[in-house]
């Protein structure tokens, strides 16, 4: 049976109760087959006897017998407050002290002159070693000398013991059999061990080396279940690709451009042309870092598009972004005739009406505008070509709705965040990526500094030094005002206190409640340098493009995320002018605020952030709509197995090549899993 198939609830072993049921609940077990599928997150290798004799440094792991001499107590004034201590020998000649803190009732188990099987972390005090971590046992058998034993993630009240033993109950049963998931021939292809080997031997490995044997095995079963998944879902395209040519339209605006694309630039410009020119429709991803010139890319691309008569929406996640896109638009596009409309829900009324209706008739060459773009009354004459900007905002229903509004348009998706490598080769496995990984040239690195509380007056001064060479800054804050939260500074109180820092600096306030006009004549006296620095919520972590901004303030940076982090970052350092990025944090700070602080401060490479945000964070957040049930990777890394995610993406486009409908004997364990799959989750 497949394992998938084990259907038994965990009630049915020995010794679970309804408390243990709870607790193996809040880990989402309640069957045979969720608890054989808890991958353990390492081992306790007890398989050679290790004595004190052995031991060269404190905090060592033993696997020893003693036997015990005597007990004493120490500590407090009393015997309920004082300490046990039990005083054994151990097998090497060694006495050894077990510290027994809250556990005064060995006292009874531990007798004197009985023999024990421990395992202990020892350390040594003196002359005298010494542990307080240890664990006894009446057998070699009961404490796993000679074997590697599982350590699992717990919950409540469980225990490894617990967890191991019922473990060891399932598979105890000799008529339990697990067939394999993938075809025969990938386990010999790939010296995999097959299913039920794999899942005896996760769980109780005779060597270290067996447990990455087993846990590889396991994963690249769950990575080609999930590849599958993925690619059938998608429709396989043949394109006839062929060089294509560059129009008059695109050939007017590079003339235009007062400096010359990259080569990274050109090749996915000339990637996307001959996509846009082939007889297959466009699924494309442009990722690149902040301020590289994706969208001059799109733009260059649209005209492609344009000058075959066809229409192009553009889609950006917030009005205020969409509008500074169809400012630039306007800029770029007018001289050459293209008439651009801007469309968000805000036009109503007449205006709302004319602008539909030249819509529909195809006086219009490019909409631009947030999610209203694909608003039922909304009607394109011969929608081409839809791109939109941070694709990650948007869910897969509304990029549907709004590539519906035409005939299989081309698609193009760009994100400013870049997608680690092993993410863009599974949940966007559908879509073809372009990179472009250069900037333009005379940018300098921006430098990041990380600021506490006693280095805060430094870096006003810093900062007030860049205003007096004309440049600007933004100051960031993660709220808006005082809710009665005191440790979080708000962008309303430190507006009046940055006046008194900077007296006479021009300076105003924004966020997210101030209406869309307000919010852009803000930032256009700003362009115009009329206001020096801004005093800002996350609202500017995208699309503004100021070149005489050098700094960038970002107070309770720990509670950003990197990609917002690194969003925001990406404001300044847009110019050949040196920029700075300040990191303000608390005293507190969790271990993944740590992980990500360190990260900001190290890299300014987009590439290098998302793959480390993948590894605090995970796959989850990151792959945004794309998650599905097969995102709860069990024994897949997706950090570290690229090499098994790019065999799982072969092997599954060479399956799906010759057997789409997973009909063969062959792939019938795999047809199988999908449809049990299906019933659980949508893809």
């Amino acid at each position: 049976m497949l394992i998938g198939e084990l259907e038994n609830s965990i009630s049915n072993l020995k010794g679970v109760g309804p408390a243990a049921q709870k607790d193996y609940a809040k880990m989402g077990i309640s069957t045979f087959k969720d608890l054989l599928m808890l991958c353990p997150r390492g081992y306790d290798d007890r398989s050679t006897e290790t004595t004190i004799r052995d031991v060269t440094e404190n905090n060592v792991q033993i696997n020893s017998e003693i036997v015990v001499l005597s007990h004493t107590y120490f500590g407090g004034f009393n015997k309920g407050q004082r300490t046990l201590k039990v005083i054994c020998r151990e097998k090497s000649g060694y006495n050894l002290s077990l510290l027994c803190f809250g556990r005064a009732f060995l006292e009874r188990t531990l007798s004197v002159g009985s023999a024990w099987y421990i395992n202990a972390v020892v350390t040594k005090n003196g002359r005298e070693w010494q542990t307080s971590s240890f664990s006894v046992y009446r057998t070699p058998e009961e404490a796993g000398i000679g074997t590697i034993l599982p350590i699992y993630p717990l919950s409540g009240n469980l225990n490894q013991r617990m967890i191991r033993r019922d473990v060891k109950n399932i598979l105890s049963n000799h008529f339990l059999v697990f067939d394999d998931e993938m075809p025969s021939y990938i386990y010999e292809k790939y010296s995999l061990l097959h299913t039920d080997e794999a899942i005896r031997l996760l769980h109780y490995p005779k060597t270290m080396n067996d447990v990455e044997r087993a846990r590889r095995s396991l994963a690249l079963s769950e990575l080609l279940l999930m590849e599958i998944s993925i690619k059938r879902e998608s429709t396989p395209l043949k394109r006839k690709r062929e060089r294509s040519t560059i129009s008059e339209l695109e050939r007017r605006l590079l003339k235009a451009l007062p400096f010359a694309l990259t080569r990274d630039q050109e090749l996915c410009l000339e990637d996307i042309r001959s996509d846009i020119d082939s007889n297959g429709q466009m699924n494309r991803l442009l990722q690149g870092d902040v301020g590289c010139g994706k969208t001059l890319i799109a733009w260059l691309s649209a005209l492609h598009v344009i000058a075959k008569k066809g229409q192009v929406a553009f889609m950006a996640p917030t009005e205020l972004l969409a509008r500074q896109h169809a400012e630039k638009a306007a800029e770029l596009f007018e001289p050459l005739g293209i008439r651009v409309a801007f469309i968000t829900g805000d036009v109503k009324g007449k205006g709302r009406k004319l602008l539909l209706e030249a819509l529909k008739r195809g006086d219009v060459d490019i909409a631009i505008g947030t999610h209203a773009l694909f608003s039922k009354d909304i009607e394109y004459r011969n929608l081409r070509y839809v791109i939109i900007d941070e694709q990650h905002r948007f869910g897969v229903e509304q990029r549907q709705s709004l590539s519906s509004k035409g005939i299989n348009p081309h698609i193009l998706m760009m994100s400013a965040t870049p997608i680690p490598r092993t993410l863009a080769l599974t949940f966007f496995g559908d879509l073809t990526i372009s990179t472009i990984h250069t900037m333009p040239g005379g940018r300098k690195p921006i430098i990041t500094h990380l600021v506490t509380e006693h280095g805060r007056d430094k870096m006003y001064q810093a900062v007030g030094v860049e205003f007096l060479r004309k440049h600007q800054a933004y100051f960031v804050y993660p709220k808006i005002d005082d809710e009665g939260d005191s440790d979080l500074r708000d962008v309303t109180t430190m507006f009046e206190f940055l006046k008194t820092k900077y007296p006479g600096v021009p300076s105003a306030l924004i966020h997210s409640r101030l209406a869309e006009e307000e919010k852009m004549t803000i930032l256009e006296r700003f362009r115009k340098k009329e206001i020096m620095y801004l005093v800002s919520t996350s609202v500017v972590e995208v699309g503004i493009d100021i070149p005489d901004a050098t700094c960038m303030i970002i107070e309770h940076s720990e509670r950003f995320g990197l990609a917002a982090l690194h969003q925001l970052r990406g404001r300044v350092g847009r110019s050949d002018l040196q920029s700075w990025c300040f990191l303000v944090f608390s005293s507190s700070l969790t271990e993944d605020a740590k992980a990500r602080l360190s990260v900001m401060r190290d890299t300014t490479d987009g590439f290098v952030i998302a793959e480390k945000d993948l590894e605090i964070r995970g796959p989850g957040e990151i792959a945004g709509d794309r998650q599905s049930g097969f995102l709860r990777l069990r024994f897949a890394s997706l950090a570290t197995d690229i090499d098994l995610i790019e065999i799982a993406g072969s092997e599954a486009e060479a399956i799906l090549e010759r057997d789409r409908g997973l009909i063969s004997s062959e792939n019938y364990m795999l047809r199988t899993l999908l449809l049990k799959e299906d019933k659980t989750t949508v893809i």
